[in-house]
């Protein structure tokens, strides 16, 4: 997916097929957004197979949709790819659950992942950074797209609780729920990858909590996934079931969104070398540079909710039981919020607004850790490479909902 627009044009939005692979994989869907929340900023699409949906595009109505559970329910599903078949795990995957449930279960997760909890991790994390770019430091390609997959396993496994071993069988199948159209990823049809991926995933976090137990963790001290054994929702502690679900969840959370940001990020820093050079001059921009990243890149550019009752947004209706999919790549592309939008500024006041991890109840848990693991990564490549150049075709991950690269061929020239 481009993530600079190309020349405008005038573009027929009763033709657009918002679920086209193609699209997001090698197309602009930026000129679409832009000339959606100009002209529809609810729009409209039927597919062939008679299912529907409505898209808001403006920053406001995104976080509108994401953020009041009592008009826009994620307990139907979240995702655009099961549009049309109800989520079997509503109400017990916290991804799929609203308040109260979703706070009871959330609440004693959080303070495991504050910006100051995660702070003591920092250490590791750039301990895990240099060692991935260490690499890259001989002047030879090196897939930054294909590897930097790997990075937040690196970091967040030993976090997790996850073994070294488990690593790459848990990103590629992670990778597979999320792409399961991908080349890459897909094993036979997209309904039977995902079913092989999400089948596996969960019954590693149901067979990881089975040792767990019969090795009498400590689920207050130990992993982030031993404190989920010990969570309590309401007055009664979690069952197997949803500890296997959330579980897999955070697994999701951990490892897909990442990767994709940072490659993102160092190809607009490729494209734009006086940012580059700024950021390198100053460390002190990185915390906005990530921010602006985010911004840039949306790497999971949606989120579905299905309306709860007949509601009026963005001057049309949406009716009860409606499927309503907020395009976060174009949120943050909304001049309304962000001035010059597809100018990448790594000084851009208000970066921060940028709703990359979503917006309300369901929040990104994680955005603490994954912010610092961005900053650590920036500051650590800047001090290595005075410049990164490509050096061979880049390749789009196919999949309507992760914005990334699959392949994205580097070389960095270390400094002097």
């Amino acid at each position: 997916m481009r993530l600079t627009p190309g020349a405008g044009r005038d573009i027929d939005l009763d033709a657009v097929d918002l679920l086209d692979l193609d699209l997001f994989t090698s197309g602009d869907p930026h000129l679409i957004w832009d000339a959606m929340r100009e002209k529809a900023p609810l729009h409209h699409q039927t597919l062939p197979d008679g299912r529907e949906f409505w898209s808001v595009t403006r920053y406001d109505d995104v976080c509108r949709v994401l953020g009041d559970h009592r008009e826009f329910t994620s307990e139907r599903g979240t995702v655009i790819t099961h549009l049309g078949q109800d989520d079997v795990a509503a109400g017990v995957l916290l991804t799929s659950t609203d308040p109260p449930r979703h706070t009871e279960v959330r609440r004693p997760i959080a303070p495991k992942l504050t910006a100051r909890a995660v702070k003591s991790w920092e250490d590791g994390i750039r301990r895990a950074v240099i060692r991935f770019l260490e690499p890259a430091l001989d002047g030879a390609p090196f897939d930054l797209g294909e590897q930097v997959q790997r990075l937040p396993a690196i970091v967040t496994g030993p976090l997790l609780g996850i073994p070294e071993k488990d690593w790459d069988e848990l990103v590629q199948l992670t990778s597979m729920v999320m792409a399961p159209s991908d080349p890459h990823f897909k094993l036979g049809s997209e309904a039977a990858t995902l079913a092989i991926s999400h089948h596996e995933l969960v019954d590693y976090v149901t067979q990881w909590v089975k040792r767990r137990r019969s090795d009498g963790a400590d689920k207050e001290n130990g992993s982030l996934l031993d404190h989920l054994m010990s969570v309590r929702a309401g007055d009664a502690p979690l069952t197997d079931e949803e500890i296997a679900l959330d579980g897999y969840s955070i697994l999701l959370g951990a490892n897909i969104t990442t990767p994709y940001t940072i490659s993102g990020t160092v190809q607009a820093l490729i494209d734009h070398p006086e940012q580059y050079a700024k950021a390198a001059a100053d460390l002190s921009l990185v915390p906005n540079l990530v921010e602006e990243g985010l911004r840039w890149t949306s790497s999971a550019c949606n989120f579905m909710r299905y309306a709860v009752r007949d509601v009026e947004i963005a001057g049309g209706t949406v009716p009860a039981g409606g499927a309503v999919v907020a395009w976060i790549g174009s949120a943050n592309r909304d001049a309304s919020r962000f001035p010059d939008p597809h100018t990448f500024d790594i000084t851009r006041d208000g970066a921060k607004r940028q709703v990359a991890f979503g917006f309300g109840p369901h929040f990104c848990i994680g955005a603490p850790l994954a912010r610092m693991t961005l900053r650590v990564f920036f500051e650590e490549l800047l001090q290595r490479f005075s410049s990164i150049e490509v050096v061979g075709e880049t390749q789009h991950l196919r999949s309507i909902f992760i914005a990334g690269m699959t392949h994205f061929p580097v070389v960095g020239h270390k400094r002097m």
